[in-house]
């Protein structure tokens, strides 16, 4: 499906040049859903998508809408919860057609920060990622165009795209005001960034501190790919889940051998909510996931060289899982600004 999205650009990437977005007066809301966390780099609003609250909220509307799927029974949010730190908490989402998905939902958690979409990196913007779910049959099983013919429809959609864009509701609007709004899905709150920049030990106990610093200790090398603010290297890995895999991974985009079953290292934010784990939500819980890298992993022929028996006694892996439950934001997911009621 992924090579369709050579057609689909073509649709999407209208040049802005014939049409100049209208002005949008600032609020305060505006202004706090630009503004990064301490310690986090401006977040990266492109100039050829710039920020307007407007244009949030018409994304909001869009990312909660479930006239997005061919059968008006899936939307962005229906595998993205809110209160999971935008994931689900199934092994495989529903699509349209209950039918099920190939991989497990990924966290939208700090989402604009990615500089490639999708688990095996074959998509460069998030505008071009959101005809992704939008046309996999398993997914919305949809045509983008034909969503916005669907907008037209309603008065409220074609009042808010001439108002922001001035055009008529097409999928150069669809896409750039979803991600706009997904944007904004910034999480940097978390106990552990309490306590790295105020010192505020609340939440973050005697377990959690021991479990950091096995986190960045050469011992165990998490650290060498969850990595800086967003707890990622962005880089693309076998973690040795598998000897045999069912799923091809960045082989699918490169068709090389050595990218077989090699995915994109996730961020680690908000990871207490983002149960199952791993690309195929195969691993039910942090425990479990702390136990697979002390083992080592599975062979396999692209296994990263970073994997090795880490011999963590049970009360250190304790205190990992610990320190893994403090990247867990409150704050982002009771977000009055991202609540869909």
């Amino acid at each position: 499906m992924r090579f369709q999205l050579v057609t689909a650009a073509v649709i999407v990437a209208i040049s802005c040049c014939s049409c100049k977005e209208k002005a949008s007066i600032t609020l305060p809301a505006e202004l706090a859903l630009q503004k990064a966390p301490s310690g986090f780099p401006e977040i990266p609003f492109p100039e050829e998508n710039p920020f307007s609250y407007r244009k949030w909220e018409l994304g909001k509307m869009l990312f909660n809408d479930k006239m997005l799927s061919v059968d008006y029974t899936v939307s962005c949010a229906s595998c993205h919860k809110t209160e999971l730190g935008f994931s689900d908490n199934v092994a495989k989402s529903l699509g349209a057609g209950s039918l099920t998905g190939r991989r497990n939902s990924p966290t939208l958690t700090n989402v604009a920060y990615q500089p490639y979409f999708t688990r095996e990196g074959g998509v460069p913007t998030l505008e071009m990622q959101i005809l992704v779910p939008i046309q996999e049959h398993d997914e919305m099983n949809f045509n983008i165009v034909d969503i916005a013919e669907r907008m037209k429809h309603v008065p409220q959609y074609v009042d808010m795209s001439r108002e922001i864009f001035d055009r008529e509701p097409d999928p150069y609007v669809i896409t750039r005001a979803i991600a706009t709004y997904e944007r904004t899905l910034v999480s940097g709150n978390s106990a552990y960034d309490k306590y790295m920049n105020r010192g505020d030990t609340r939440g973050f106990d005697e377990a959690a501190q021991r479990g950091m610093r096995l986190f960045f200790s050469m011992r165990t090398g998490c650290s060498d790919c969850h990595s800086g603010f967003n707890f990622t290297n962005y880089s693309f890995e076998n973690n040795g889940l598998y000897i045999e895999y069912n799923d091809p991974g960045r082989k699918r985009l490169t068709g090389k051998e050595s990218d077989k079953a090699l995915f994109k290292v996730p961020t680690l934010r908000n990871i207490g909510l983002t149960a199952p784990y791993m690309f195929d939500g195969s691993v039910k819980t942090l425990e479990d996931v702390v136990a697979h890298y002390n083992s080592g992993g599975k062979p396999h022929p692209n296994k990263s060289v970073k994997l090795r028996p880490l011999q963590l006694s049970m009360q250190e892996q304790k205190d990992l899982v610990a320190f893994l439950y403090t990247l867990t934001d409150a704050e982002f997911i009771t977000n009055k600004n991202f609540s869909n009621e």
